[in-house]
């Protein structure tokens, strides 16, 4: 295999040991081209809450590039990683979402409402190619169809080297996909331990605090003890499996709090200002 650099920013963040920052957008062509310029990681195209459309995904990520920022740094990689957050529920088992996600080219997937090892297994399985049993690192058993054309192309690959790195990352080192899975419910609390037991390839977990809220009976009041009880819950899980946490409201006021309990991926409300991507740098130093 070519000698490849690291591609996903935000492994490349995680792998340092460090705190990976992004954002949430709309998959529109402006919005792609604020994104591209920014100091961001990775954006996370939001197609859980807006309609899906593939082809408005693939013009965004398009748009997304900043070629002259590509240029500059001296490498295929892009500046900002662009990822989806595909609409359906982990109860849904709806691989095609993933797949399409990813042949357009995406280099991670943020499944929502997953709360079983089931539901889990089934979400990494769809980040993954199919290969023969025994092979290292088989489980879960890929399930993702085979069409590469388009991503190997964005990615900036042959289509043999973009096989060879679209994998789940940390499962496969070298993988440049991070699946995400969503914890919001208190089932998925109930079974966190359970699923990152005995599921190999999560890139990273997610919380959900709205749906969270609701389903604890105190919509978007994160400051209540049995809400708050509920994320640091799922932190100490991430932790204890050693599966990096994400927050997906970081502002100004809340960034020292995030970053002192844990969290290691970072949503910053996406301002064109990015106050609270500078107000956390800041705090990191």
């Amino acid at each position: 295999m070519t000698d490849i650099p690291r591609l996903n920013g935000v492994i490349g963040a995680l792998e340092r040991g460090g705190h990976a920052f992004m954002a949430f957008a709309r998959p529109e062509r402006e919005e792609a081209i604020q994104f591209g310029a920014s100091k961001l990681d990775g954006v996370l195209f939001e197609m859980e809450h807006t309609p899906w459309d593939g082809a408005n995904l693939r013009d965004a990520l398009q748009y997304l590039i900043d070629r002259r920022r590509v240029v500059a740094q001296g490498s295929v990689a892009p500046p900002v990683t662009p990822f989806c957050r595909v609409p359906s529920n982990g109860r849904e088992m709806n691989q095609w979402l993933a797949k399409q996600a990813l042949d357009s080219g995406v280099y991670g997937v943020v499944f929502p409402h997953v709360s079983t090892v089931e539901q889990a297994m089934n979400a990494v399985a769809s980040c993954r190619y199919a290969r023969p049993q025994g092979s290292p690192a088989f489980h879960p058993a890929g399930e993702r169809g085979d069409g590469p054309k388009a991503a190997a192309r964005y990615w900036g690959l042959t289509t043999s080297d973009y096989y060879a790195r679209a994998d789940v990352w940390p499962l496969v080192p070298e993988g440049e996909i991070l699946a995400v899975l969503m914890i919001e419910s208190p089932e998925a609390i109930g079974n966190l331990a359970e699923i990152l037991r005995e599921v190999p390839g999560i890139g990273a977990i997610m919380i959900g605090e709205g749906d969270l809220s609701q389903a604890l009976g105190h919509p978007r009041q994160y400051d209540v003890p049995v809400v708050r009880e509920a994320m640091v819950e799922i932190l100490a899980r991430g932790r204890e499996a050693g599966v990096p946490v994400g927050h997906p409201h970081v502002t100004t006021g809340n960034a020292q709090a995030a970053i002192d309990d844990g969290y290691r991926i970072l949503f910053t409300t996406p301002g064109r200002s990015y106050a609270a991507f500078e107000k956390a740098r800041e705090i990191l130093g």
